[in-house]
Order: structure tokens, then sequence, then C-alpha cells
């Protein structure tokens, strides 16, 4: 027989395949998820990677930033058109949050948890890359894995994929992200936006200092600063024509030392978030603006780093279509949804906008459990059946993408 075997054969051994090995996939999910690292400190996950990817013999290099790399597979053999890769996206790295679950697994690293499921990412772009590691002969065109660093770095490691031509000769691109939301084996698809764009604002406020108890006599930051975090955010918002399409949340303050001392600096961060791209190239100077105003006369010096983070992503409508086309065909028309355009951000925005591409909302939810997080939250945790079922729809989408 000559070129890949029929499908419903691929699917068969597909079959056998995840019996055989999504325990281990759960096992390395877990192992990545008991041993987090922040974004560009991903050192023992890249070689908990690399180690999984020699053992399959699947070729890879790794990315010149120092975490992070990527993996190829070709076709055996010829007699097929030439193609571009059909490449996965996988982010790799962890939050700077505490763990809070009680699970064997739970983070032994203070201060750095996966609560956002980029282990589950990277188990799925891994457990793909292995399936078809051991069934050369079903592959239908050349592959390439990218597991990328820094995702929850602004404005992200995309950027350093992009540096080490890591998308040279990509066809289509596709990943997916976990939600939380959502029972496990749904899958939610959208066509244009689905995620916001998002930049990062550090404040800092300066001023003489002084004693609590004469706080007219100085410039009294930590009241400046509340100011800042109460006001700021509708300032912003009343410059754009939608005041909805704007959202200023402060996530980090931090200033002084005693109770009865005014401090002489006080630091704040913020997200900056958006939907729509042409309020995104504004905003830098509107946050400037409004800033400079709200702070004119309070006696406090203030500077502005205000960092353009990622911008919306945005799914190309056809491959979208074809990964929904592929999930019907594996999971029937009731695993389908339709995902709404999410205020999160993701820097696999950077890729999608050199390559069609589409990011894919998989479901992580345990229907037996009443307790439903959110991302970024200390308790999450995800029903681990979805690693196979990501595997699945990788697989479904690589056949969907090369028969056409």
């Amino acid at each position: 027989m000559t070129g890949p075997p029929p499908a419903e054969e691929n699917f068969r051994s597909l079959d056998r395949w995840l019996d055989e090995h999504t325990n281990g996939l759960i096992a390395f999910r877990r192992r990545l998820h008991a041993h987090p690292e922040v974004s560009g400190e991903e050192f023992a996950t890249t070689e908990a990677i690399a180690e999984r990817l020699d053992l399959g013999g699947i070729p890879f290099r790794p990315l010149s930033s120092g975490t992070g790399l990527i993996a190829e597979l070709r076709p055996t053999g010829g007699g097929s058109r030439r193609r571009g890769f059909f490449a996965l996206r996988s982010d790799i790295d962890a939050l700077a949050m505490q763990d809070e679950k009680d699970v064997a697994y739970r983070s032994q690293v203070d201060g750095v948890a996966h609560a956002c499921g980029h282990d589950v990412h990277t188990a799925i772009g891994l457990g793909t890359a292995l399936y078809y590691s051991h069934h050369l002969d079903e592959l239908p065109g050349p592959l390439r894995f990218i597991f990328q660093p820094a995702e929850e770095r602004v404005p992200g490691g995309a950027l350093d994929v992009l540096a080490d031509d890591g998308l040279a000769d990509v066809e289509v691109m596709v990943g997916v992200h976990c939600e939380p939301k959502m029972e496990v084996g749904r899958i939610g698809f959208r066509s244009g936006p689905i995620s916001s764009a998002a930049d990062m604002a550090c404040i800092g406020l300066h001023g003489p200092g002084g004693h609590t108890a004469r706080p007219e006599l100085t410039a009294d930051l930590a009241t400046i600063g509340a100011r800042v975090i109460l006001e700021l955010p509708d300032l912003v918002a009343k410059e754009l024509p939608d005041p909805t399409q704007v959202k200023v949340v402060f996530g980090m303050v931090r200033a002084g030392d005693a109770a009865n001392v005014i401090p002489s600096r006080l630091d704040l961060r913020a997200s900056v978030r958006t939907p729509l791209t042409e309020v995104w190239e504004q905003l830098p100077d509107i946050f400037r603006r409004c800033l400079d105003s709200l702070l004119e006369g309070t006696g406090a010096d203030h500077t502005l780093d205000y960092t353009h983070g990622v911008p919306a992503v945005v799914n190309d409508p056809g491959v979208t279509e074809m990964v929904r086309r592929a999930a019907i065909a594996e999971f029937g028309e009731p695993a389908v949804y339709d995902a709404v355009q999410s205020w999160g951000g993701d820097d696999v925005a950077w890729l999608l906008r050199e390559v069609p591409g589409s990011y894919i909302r998989l479901g992580v939810h345990d229907p037996a459990s009443a307790e439903q997080l959110d991302l970024h939250a200390g308790h999450f945790d995800v029903d681990e059946r979805s690693i196979a079922l990501g595997v699945r729809l990788m697989v479904a989408s690589i056949r969907e993408h090369f028969s056409t």
C-alpha cells in the first residue's frame, strides 16, 4: 500500500495508542504541574519535553532565548505534493501565584503554579507529536510542534519564536486553550477575534514622605494612589466612544513599611485590555494623558512605563472551519459550541498575525464537580480526560487539513 492508511484504520490505531499512553501523558502533565516555572525560567520544563521528544526519535531544536523548543516531523517517502507545515503551538510557562489545591501533584514551588492550563496544552502537543512519531506511515504532511515559553510575560515569548524563524514554511497553525467554564468534551470555536489586546502599565508615584500625623504637609501617596486606582479606569473609559470597550484593572500596589510613615514611593501595576485593535493602538496616549490630568496639583511626581503587550487573537475563518469540521467528525455536532470573545489576552496573537490559524477553546471542567473556578485561580485544576481529547482533536485536524 502507498500513502497513508485509510482514515478508519488511522483512528483505530489512535484508539490503541491512547489506551496505552494516556496515563503517561497524564503523568507528564502532573510532573510539570508539580514543578512549574515562570516565564523565561522554564529550563526544567524544556528539558522534560526534550527528553520525551528524544525518546520518541523526534528531531528538535531549542529556541535561542534559552527556554522552549521546536520539533518537526516529516512524512517518509514521496509521492505527495509539496505542502507547508501544520504547526501546533503549546505554551509551557506557569504563573507567579500560589497553588492552593490539596492534590498529590500540587506545585512544589512556592509562589508558582500552573493555574492557566499550560501543562495541559504541553501534554497535548507532546502527545500528538509522539503519536505520529510511532505512526509515521499515517503522517499526511509535515508537522511542526512549537513549545513556546513566556506566554505570561508581556509582550510574550511568541516574539522569540518569530525571531528564530519558528513559522518559516508554516501553512497553518492551531492551538488549544483550556476553558474551565465548559465541561470536558466540549470544544469552542470562533472566527475572527477570540481574545482581547492586553497591555501593562507600571506607575511610580514619588513624594517627600512624612509623618501620618501631618499628611497635609506632604504628598500623601497612599491617598493619591487610591485615587489613581479608583478614578483612572473611568477617566480612560470616558475617552472612548464606547466606554465598555476598555478595562483598566490594578493587580499590584506596593508602598511603605510602617503605619505611621507616609511613604516616599508607591508603585502600581495595571492590566489594560480592549477587544478592539483600533482602540488598542490609541491606548498608550490615552492612558498617559488621563494619568497626567489626574495627578496634576497633587504634589506627587510620577513615572509611567506603559508596555504595549499583545494584540487580540484573530482566528482565520477558513482554518477555524477546518478544525470545526474535524471536531464534528471526531466527536459529533453536540460537542461543538460557539465561543465568545474573551477579555483575556494571549501572545499567540503575534503568531496568528503571521500565518493563518485558529485558537480553540477546550473544555476541561469535570461535570461531576460542583466547583467551577476561573483561570488564574489558586484552586484551578482540570479534568485530565481533556488531554486525550485534545490529542484526538489535533490528529483529526491534521488529517482534515492535509486531505484538502
